[in-house]
Parts: structure tokens; sequence; C-alpha cells
């Protein structure tokens, strides 16, 4: 008995050495020798490799080295075969140990056919992208299991998506130089892609009339500055801006069925100073007319509530709008959670309500806070560029506003940076004249005095002003909207307006 049982002890032992023996990582030695053979016997085919594959990409190294040989003299407009390529390897020992030069030639022998060579790189791609999978899990393993109370769960579950971000884009077009010709056609293609848009924009909209014509709507990759004294509405418009661009978002499809291009955008709204609820009792407001002091204390009759209240927030459940609400995020989190968005839902619009109550993304905060003004409007600008999406940031202005005669916001307003008007493409302030003109009320007793402050109050009370101050890529001025304070909501101003009037 005892025997057997030493037997299945043995037989365990081994079982279980044998499922804790590391794995060996996913390759095709086979695959990569023939790929280098297709590219010896015709050089063309390396052309169609260049954006994708690197000689990193390879499992042996020896054959990431031939790789990258193969593309220097291709680059120099020279041949590359297993002559001229024979002087750079004799000395190589890998090489050697495979046959000297004569492996070079070997390689040709297997090459496939060239129509086929890219077809192989991707399998190669495929393989690299797996390893570097099971290493980022082995790597998060071994700093899971460490004992440094700094590195906290939140900043490795950080580190891991932006690890398994940047594998999901490194197949894409490298970031590195490329011909005018390339930037060209990309541009012919953004501009072609606004005719077959409602509107003929070539950006998201925002659902304002003028601010669309004086944008374009809001461009990829740019970094759109919303500032405003307190009060004024920024909160507001950029609400607006995000549920007209989620509510006008559709995908546009070829004859085949595939996704072409999309009209509208899916909306990461980050919220640092309101909460979700209140966001959304603001939205509410304004899709059924109702006070949002009204809804908030709920001094509306159940008649109201089922017939307008509730068949309203039925229609708003469906946008693809989504909102964090997470106080002091930092920049590496927001990146994080950008990420996570586009790869789920496609993300197309980044709104952040403010700036000024995000942080840098270290660990500590420094006493210098231009210092992390600069950092974060920099770490935003990078986001917009890294997702291909614009970025709507609101931002406080200095109190020397309420010092002038004049309070129409000036770009030296802006607070504790300039970095904001360095690193923004666009900067627009909003101004409204009513917000002041109401603490000059005169005492009722002055009828003369009050009529004329009502006559005027009338005038303004609606009407604020959007001031482009600047744009990088258009003009710059002052257009006209309609604020409703009462459901906190813009919407074009009620005149006949002249397209020309932009240029």
């Amino acid at each position: 008995m005892a025997d057997i049982i030493d037997a299945r002890l043995i037989d365990r032992d081994e079982t279980s050495a044998q499922e804790d023996a590391p794995k060996e990582l996913p390759h095709n030695l086979e695959a990569e020798q023939q790929l280098l053979g297709a590219l010896l016997y015709n050089n063309d085919a390396a052309a169609r490799l260049l954006d994708f594959l690197r000689a990193e990409h390879f499992f042996q190294p020896l054959h990431g080295r031939i790789y990258d040989a193969i593309l220097t003299l291709v680059d120099r407009g020279e041949l590359a075969n297993p002559v001229t390529l024979k002087t750079r390897f004799e000395q190589d020992a890998a090489i050697r140990e495979l046959g000297g030069a004569g492996y070079l030639v070997d390689l040709s022998a297997r090459a496939v056919n060239a129509i086929r060579a890219e077809e192989y790189a991707r399998i190669l791609y495929d393989l690299y992208l797996r390893r570097q999978i099971i290493l980022l899990s082995d790597e998060m393993s071994e700093r899971s299991h460490g004992a440094d109370l700094s590195d906290t769960a939140e900043k490795q579950i950080e580190a891991a998506e932006a690890s398994l971000y940047s594998l999901a884009e490194a197949g894409e077009a490298q970031n590195d130089l490329r011909p005018f010709r390339q930037a060209v056609t990309e541009s012919l293609e953004s501009i072609e892609a606004a005719y077959r848009r409602v509107g003929q924009l070539v950006g998201v909209t925002t659902g304002l009339r003028d601010l669309d014509n004086w944008l374009g709507g809001l461009h990829r990759t740019d970094m759109l500055v919303l500032a405003a004294r307190p009060g004024m509405g920024k909160t507001s418009l950029a609400v607006t801006i995000g549920l007209n661009a989620a509510r006008a978002y559709r995908q546009i499809r070829d004859d085949t069925g595939n996704v072409v291009d999309t009209e509208g955008a899916v909306v990461g709204f980050f919220s640092l100073e309101m909460s979700r609820e209140q966001l959304a009792t603001r939205v509410v407001s304004e899709q059924t007319r109702i006070r949002s002091n009204d809804l908030r204390k709920g001094t509306i009759d159940r008649e109201t509530y089922l017939n307008t209240v509730v068949p309203a927030t039925q229609q708003l459940v469906d946008l693809p709008f989504y909102i964090d609400d997470t106080p002091a995020i930092s920049i590496s989190q927001l990146r994080s959670r950008a990420r996570r968005l586009k790869r789920q839902h496609g993300l197309g619009l980044i709104i952040i309500d403010y700036i000024q109550l995000m942080r840098p993304s270290g660990a500590k905060r420094t006493e210098n806070r231009v210092q992390e003004i600069t950092e974060i409007t920099q770490g935003l600008k990078a986001v917009a560029k890294e997702l291909a999406v614009p970025v709507v940031a609101l931002s406080q202005l200095s109190r020397a506003v309420e010092q002038r005669d004049d309070k129409r916001p000036q770009l030296s307003d802006l607070r504790e940076s300039g970095s904001i008007e360095q690193d923004a493409d666009v900067v627009m302030f909003i101004y409204r004249e009513s917000y002041y003109e109401q603490k000059n009320k005169p005492d009722e007793t002055d009828q003369v005095a009050m009529e004329e402050w009502q006559e005027k109050m009338s005038r303004i009370y609606n009407k604020t002003e959007v001031i482009i101050s600047k744009q990088r890529h258009g003009p710059t001025g002052t257009i006209e909207l309609f604020f409703e304070p009462e459901y906190t909501t813009f919407k074009d101003y009620d005149r006949i307006h002249d397209p020309r009037d932009v240029h």
C-alpha cells in the first residue's frame, strides 16, 4: 500500500512540476525565415511592411538584425540579397552557429511569394503582441506581490491599462516622419468627409449654428479652452455642446456596410465640480423645460412627473454621453479612463470641468501651482493627439476681470498659467453683460432710472457673448448665443445670420 501511495505522490509531483514549468513564448521561426526569404528575393515587398513591422517583433534576434539590415539597404536604394548582406554578418556569432553566411542563402531558398509577405508579417506581429501580453502579465503579477506601499493598486491598474493601450495602438501607423503627400491625402479625405456630413462640418458639431460656422466644428487632436468667471454659464455651455454632439452621433457606412465616418460624437464628460446626479438634473431641466430648482426640490405635481419628466428621461438614457465625477482627477487617471472609453465605445469628444480642479500625475503636489497647471495643460493636449479627439477644457479666470470697467475677458485673464493659452488650439471666453448689470439695479423709488434699467435688462438678459480670442486654424471674433438661466441651456441667438459675417 505504501508503495502505491508513494507512486501516486511521485506522479502528482511530476504532473505539478510540468504544470509549473514555464511555457515557451509563442513564436514561429519558420514564418520568420520565409518572410526574410521573400524580402531577400524581392526587395519591393519591404515597402508594405514598414508601417507596422519592426526588428524587435521577431522572436529570433538574428532574424530581427537581418530584417533591419535589409531595410537599411533598401532605404539607401541598394540591393539587399545574400551577397550584399554577407559582409555584414560574417562576424555575427549567431549566424556562425547556423552555418555562417550560407544561412542567408538558405533563407532565400525558403522565400514565400512576395504577395503573401504582408500576411506572414501580420502573423509575426500577432505573435509579438501575444508575447508582450504574457510578459506584461508576469510583470504586473510580480509588481502586485511587491512590498512598496507607495505603489498602490490604483497606480498598478493605470500602468497596466496604459501598457495594454500602447499594445493595442502599436500596430497602427507610427507617429514618425511621413511624406507630405500623405498629409495632403489625409486633408483631402477630411474635406471629402465634410461633404458627407450634415452641415458640411469637418469636426464634431457643437449643435450651435454660429459656433460651428466659426470653428468648423470641434477638430480632432485640438484642445479647446472655454474660460469664464463664476456664474457666466461655462458648465452649462459645455453640457449643451456635449449633449448636442451626443444627440447628433451616428455612423456613416459605405455601400458594403463598413463604417467610413461618424457624425456627432460619443462624449466623455469629466465633472470635477458637480456630481453626475447634479449634471443629470440640469440635463432633465433643459429637456423638460422645468426649472432645475423645482426638480431638485420636488415641487412638481404627479401629472408633470409622469407625463413630462419620465418620458424625457427615457429619451436621454440611450445617449452616448458618459460622466466621470471623480474629484481632483489626475492627468494619468483621465488618460487611462479615456483610453478605456474609446476602446469600448468609440470616444469622440472629451469635456473637462474644469482645469484648476485637476491635479498632475505625480504622487505629490508641488508648491508651484503654475508648474502643475503647465503639466496638466500639456497632458490634455497630449491626450487629444494620442486619442485623436477634441478636448474641451473649462477654465476659471482671475479676478482682474472684475477690476476693469470693460469686463470682457482677455487672454491675460487666464488663471495661474500662460501655458493654458500656449497649449490651447482655441481659447473662448463667455461674457454676459446682464450678470454685471443686475448688480446695478437702481433704487425702486427712482422710477425713471428703474424703467431705463428694466428696458436694458430686457434687451441683454438672455444675450451671451462667446469671444473667440485664439484659433490656430480660423478667425477670431465674437458671436452671440441665447442663454436661458432658468433651464441652464444655450441656443442659437434668435436673429437672421449672414454666413459671410464669420469671414
